[in-house]
């Protein structure tokens, strides 16, 4: 089987690259644009001949069609990321993040298959007391949060597609970020020992890295099972309130503080309580534990020397 990645040298991608190439039975193409000046899967993996890469743009369709030609299954994880960054870059985000999206669906044949990352951030404010599934309706309250509900919408209106609503993602990664939730707080956390808390009651689902790769795997392995379906893939057990999160970052880090205070606001108003019993009734449920994540992340800002600066 041949798999295109696209953003493969993301955050999740650079870790998707790596557990396929572990499994030592796909050919995979990969695609960045190296915006974050991250290394390229090729360096990470010198002289593997099971993988091509190719620096370049989701946006250039004919750089994508030959590529296209070879692979049986396309996992695109290029896009601009985050509320933050898609304000700062809008004109790109309507880009990559369902433009190159609608031209990768018009490229590809029916018997292709996608598997679609986008974000359960397309929920937006939940009710106080419900719960979200996957028939909840979407409010999305973003540019980010818009333009993957555009995206997953161009790819469920093709056959042989699954989209993946992701929680809100944590742990260490090759290409670091420290903009989500989880690794901000645990950062914040591990230099500065104290966190200004503002609306504390903010729901979110969070997902460790690893188990958002061994979801895609999930996909691939039981793709007939899955296919032209929706489903939230998030951790059960870690459906949280911030406050709830920065209690959780206490018990591993333990003369961390924080303060809740009404004299600022949070600019991100997502707030939701997300249920994943669709595709863990199907066989698959998120396992590393939030503890576990907030300890790794702990160890690596403790011993690391990098510095990051608006690291989305």
């Amino acid at each position: 089987m041949n798999i295109l990645i696209t953003g493969s040298s993301g955050y999740i991608g650079s870790k998707l690259v790596e557990k396929l190439l572990d499994k030592n039975i796909y050919k995979i193409y990969c695609i960045d644009n190296l915006m974050f000046n991250q290394k390229s899967n090729l360096e990470n993996h010198p002289n593997n001949p099971k993988i091509d890469f190719i620096n370049g743009d989701v946006r250039d369709i004919n750089l994508l069609k030959p590529i296209l030609k070879k692979v049986d299954v396309i996992i695109p994880l290029a896009a601009l990321v985050g509320a933050p960054l898609c304000a700062k870059m809008p004109k790109e985000t309507e880009e990559i993040n369902f433009l190159a999206i609608k031209n990768l669906c018009k490229a590809l044949s029916k018997d292709q298959r996608v598997i679609m990352p986008v974000t359960n951030s397309g929920y937006g404010i939940g009710k106080k007391d419900e719960v979200c599934d996957e028939k909840s309706p979407l409010n999305p309250i973003s540019l980010y949060g818009r333009t993957k509900v555009q995206a997953e919408n161009e790819v469920m209106s093709r056959e042989n597609s699954i989209s993946f609503r992701l929680a809100t993602v944590f742990g260490v990664s090759q290409r670091m970020r420290t903009d989500l939730l989880v690794n901000n707080f645990t950062y914040v956390a591990t230099k500065e020992k104290y966190l200004k808390l503002y609306e504390p009651h903010f729901r979110r689902n969070y997902i460790h890295v690893l188990d958002v790769i061994n979801g895609f795997n999930f996909g691939i392995d039981n793709f007939d099972k899955l296919k032209n379906n929706i489903f939230n893939l998030g951790l059960s057990e870690a459906n949280l309130t911030k406050e709830q999160l920065c209690n959780e970052i206490k018990k591993v880090i333990t003369d961390f503080n924080f303060e809740i205070s009404n004299d600022g606001f949070d600019e991100d108003k997502r707030d939701y309580f997300v249920s994943n019993q669709k595709v863990e009734k199907l066989g698959f449920k998120a396992q590393v534990p939030l503890k576990k994540g907030i300890t790794e992340l702990f160890e690596y800002f403790k011993n690391t020397k990098n510095t990051f600066n608006n690291n989305y």
